[in-house]
């Protein structure tokens, strides 16, 4: 079985490194880790990877904007937003940047690898207690 192909973008070394343990060497390939907004853009375009695991809490270039653009460039990449923020307008608004998966960073360990298995497979994530806020967990 292929490998899933998952490019993480933090501005915060310490979670980049907790989902890069949570994933690796699993069924999925880290093609990239990047810490900026401007650096995930740019290579999540060179490097074409399945899943983006993306914080939406970045200065310069948040994750709202990181994924708008991406969708406005036809970028098929499933798209997971990592938050500490459990609000449903939040959700809501992940939705309306085209993410599929809305993971809390205090339920990682737990909600990581399933919602980037769901994104890949085009379903939806979104981590509980929030998961009435969208669309159900597939």
């Amino acid at each position: 079985m292929q490998r899933i192909r998952v490019l993480l973008i933090d501005d915060n070394l310490e979670f980049l490194d907790v989902a890069t343990t949570l994933l690796e060497g699993h069924d999925f390939e880290i093609v990239e880790k990047a810490v900026s907004g401007e650096e995930g853009l740019s290579a999540a375009l060179n490097l074409q990877p399945d899943v983006i695991v993306l914080d939406i809490s970045m200065p310069h270039m948040n994750g709202f904007e990181v994924a708008r653009r991406l969708r406005q460039l036809k970028h098929r990449a499933g798209i997971v937003l990592l938050t500490f923020h459990e609000d449903v307008d939040y959700v809501h608004a992940a939705r309306s940047v085209g993410a599929l998966g809305y993971v809390i960073k205090r339920r990682m360990a737990t909600d990581l690898p399933p919602a980037v298995r769901c994104v890949h497979a085009g379903r939806s994530f979104v981590s509980p207690p929030l998961d009435g806020a969208g669309d159900q967990q597939s």
